[in-house]
């Protein structure tokens, strides 16, 4: 038998499949248009504090909290309601794929708290056991995209602390492991707020 023919036939088969696969950044874009932009707009650039940025998000990560809205994992009324829109895994990969095919813009900080922020951020507290919010987050605040961390630079400071503060009260809980709350379960109230308003300024 000849086996290079084969090898080439499903070698063919896979990059065929791979594009069939491969996100519609064009659907995506629509979606985000007709259902995103109201408050995220349609970039991805929130000019809302309490609504998120997308653009540069991981379309792994916003893949991730979506089907967790879907599936009850994470609750907000809005989200929920919003990401029940999205009828098929397709439709929830393609505006994913698109928001994070955007670039991100640095958001309003408060500079009296950057300095506080930057030396937990980069180094934690080691009184406490805060570790650094770059172990997971990446130094520059790009996340980890195959482990569903996200990107947090450039983050709207108002969005994070609510964020880190609803870990900390077990109001939010899809975090793998309780990673998320162990971490803001250990924060000073201060500590959350600057390390907010260091990835606020971040590009």
């Amino acid at each position: 038998m000849n086996f290079i023919p084969l090898l080439a036939i499903l070698g063919l088969m896979t990059g065929l499949n791979a594009t069939a696969t491969a996100a519609d950044l064009a659907a995506g874009e629509a979606t985000a248009a007709g259902i995103c932009a109201g408050c995220h707009m349609p970039d991805g650039n929130s000019v809302i504090p309490q609504f998120p940025n997308l653009a540069g998000q991981s379309a792994q990560y916003l893949s991730k909290q979506l089907n967790d809205y879907k599936n009850g994992a994470r609750k907000d009324d809005t989200m929920t309601g919003m990401a029940f829109t999205l009828a098929t895994d397709a439709d929830i990969a393609n505006v994913s794929a698109f928001f994070a095919s955007k670039k991100h813009r640095p958001t309003t900080a408060d500079a009296s708290k950057v300095a506080l922020g930057k030396a937990i951020y980069r180094g934690g507290n080691s009184t406490s056991n805060v570790p650094a919010c770059m172990g997971c987050h990446s130094p520059n605040g790009s996340g980890n995209p195959a482990a569903k961390f996200p990107s947090l630079a450039g983050q709207h400071a108002d969005y994070t602390i609510k964020q880190l503060k609803d870990f900390r009260d077990s109001a939010r809980t899809n975090d793998s492991n309780n990673m998320m709350h162990n971490v803001a379960n250990k924060m000073k109230v201060e500590e959350i707020n600057a390390v907010a308003h260091y990835i606020a300024q971040m590009k």
